[in-house]
């Protein structure tokens, strides 16, 4: 039976397939043989060890034929990647109407987070309304952060991009300033900045990267909304969603269907079933990221909201 296992290894080895790590251990390091295919030292023989084949064949090999060879670490899969994104995640936006008051909030946390000056805001809330017939309302928007971004297929040079968390992203280092983008996006969200930023010292220096949109800003590129990433990262809300005092905006995983405001946590298909979600322009297919919540049930007046519009805009232009 022994000289039978001796001549079958030989002709094992004879094959020409020689016990080099790659060919039989699949490229496992040496001190994890033992481990990983139950390698161990054949009894009665000095400097031989038993290697198990990918066909589950027991063989009896010196450990000279076994060559260490070192492969570079793989990448964590489950890293963040600013041009990646966030692993299975995909982040949306749902914006109730029927509760915004033009408290303008939002615009303000948004324009200091991201060390935004001037008529540079990303986030711009429109005085709604349908006819003379129907009760006006305020709109929030903002970029849309589409699925098929039209942006995207007409940036020459790839610096603005989706990534798979759906968040579309500027590359200001890239951005080479031509404005198709600006042209292509049916929503009129994208800022470009004509003149070079006034954001203090704070940014001077800064280390640039595409996830932490205006900071700093770029003269002679566009700029828009980032659904914060670098406040995601730190498992935090957009700035707009934390500073609205009236729990406008609601932020979340489609995957996880759920979104919330802060104080609530919702889910986000019986949401948008309950209150009739919508999307603005879905008919020209750039399935955006953001949902809307019709303004019916109004929490407040109009007027009311009106009064501190005005006001807001006198104090900004003393």
């Amino acid at each position: 039976m022994k000289n039978n296992n001796k001549n079958s290894r030989r002709k094992f080895l004879d094959k020409g397939v020689k016990f080099s790590l790659a060919a039989v251990v699949g490229g496992i390091g040496l001190s994890n043989i033992a481990s990983k295919l139950n390698a161990k030292p054949a009894k009665g023989s000095e400097g031989k060890i038993e290697l198990m084949t990918t066909d589950g064949t027991l063989v009896e090999v010196d450990s000279t034929e076994v060559q260490e060879i070192n492969h570079p670490p793989k990448e964590d899969s489950n890293k963040y990647n600013v041009r990646e994104g966030f692993p299975n995640r995909k982040f949306v936006m749902v914006v109730d109407l029927a509760k915004c008051k033009n408290a303008l909030k939002c615009q303000q946390a948004c324009n200091k987070g991201h060390y935004i000056t001037g008529d540079n805001a990303w986030l711009k809330v429109y005085k709604m309304q349908e006819s003379k017939e129907t009760a006006p309302y305020w709109m929030p928007t903002q970029c849309q952060h589409c699925d098929q971004p039209a942006c995207v297929t007409v940036c020459p040079v790839d610096a603005t991009f989706k990534r798979r968390d759906g968040i579309v992203l500027i590359d200001n280092e890239r951005c080479i300033g031509c404005r198709f983008c600006m042209a292509a996006c049916p929503y009129s969200t994208r800022v470009f900045n004509w003149k070079e930023p006034d954001q203090g010292e704070i940014t001077l220096g800064a280390e640039y990267s595409p996830d932490y949109a205006g900071f700093p800003s770029v003269k002679g590129t566009v700029d828009k909304c980032d659904f914060c990433p670098h406040q995601i990262v730190k498992n935090e809300l957009p700035f707009c969603v934390t500073a609205c005092p009236n729990g406008v905006f609601y932020f979340g995983d489609k995957y996880e269907d759920t979104v919330t405001n802060g104080e609530v946590t919702l889910r986000l298909k019986k949401l948008l079933e309950d209150k009739a979600g919508y999307r603005l322009m879905e008919g020209l297919g750039t399935e955006p990221s953001v949902y809307y919540l019709p303004p019916v049930d109004r929490l407040v007046d109009f007027k009311e909201g009106l009064d501190k519009y005005k006001k807001f805009q006198s104090t900004e232009k003393s």
